[in-house]
């Protein structure tokens, strides 16, 4: 591999270490075909990184289910190649829902199914139902936040643009219970008059 390959491919696997989503190999691979100018056979990108055939093997199942990396047949080989994706938008339209939407649902699912704990259990004495208002509106912030969330990026996977104003607009639980927005000077939270 020429180093200038060889830079974005290291590149590429630092940043898909620190990714949560994909390995160090997977990232080396996807850099490795990404500047590649043709699909190339499994045993050249083995070749290439000085990996097992396995284990690339492996490795470029991931990619392809993560729709990084594409099977091409090649006339004349019996040989699977493999060529990077470039349409990144799809890319993180596939990475938005199928890693941060699924883990935003089941945020909002605990949240949902606590909340109709919380309202199942609302008999009882004063502090008990104190404390169940107190649960109660922290669900509340909880859900108001991750719906939001997740109808953003329902509209970002359609192509639609995401507003962030949406977001400034949810509240957030003080450490007392009070509703308090987010400030847009320096982050800060400010009291809200009721």
């Amino acid at each position: 591999m020429d180093r200038l390959t060889a830079i974005f491919v290291e590149g590429m696997g630092a940043a898909a270490a620190t990714s949560g989503i994909l390995t160090q190999l997977q990232g080396r691979i996807f850099g490795l075909l990404y500047l590649h100018p043709g699909p190339m056979s499994l045993d050249d990108v083995t070749s290439e990184l000085q990996q097992s055939k396995g284990n690339v093997s492996v490795n470029i199942r991931g990619l392809i289910e993560w729709q990084l990396v594409r099977q091409i047949r090649v006339a004349g080989s019996r040989r699977d190649h493999y060529e990077a994706a470039t349409d990144f938008w799809r890319v993180m339209q596939e990475i938005m829902e199928r890693r941060f939407r699924w883990n935003l649902r089941q945020v909002l699912a605990a949240a949902d199914e606590t909340a109709h704990a919380v309202a199942a259990s609302r008999k009882g004495s004063r502090a008990r139902d104190a404390r169940l208002d107190f649960m109660a509106g922290r669900l509340e912030a909880v859900r108001d936040f991750f719906r939001a969330v997740d109808a953003g990026l329902s509209g970002f996977s359609q192509g639609e643009s995401f507003a962030p104003q949406a977001l400034q607009r949810i509240f957030v639980e003080g450490p007392r219970g009070d509703r308090r927005p987010l400030s847009k000077a320096r982050g800060r939270r400010r009291r809200v008059s009721k």
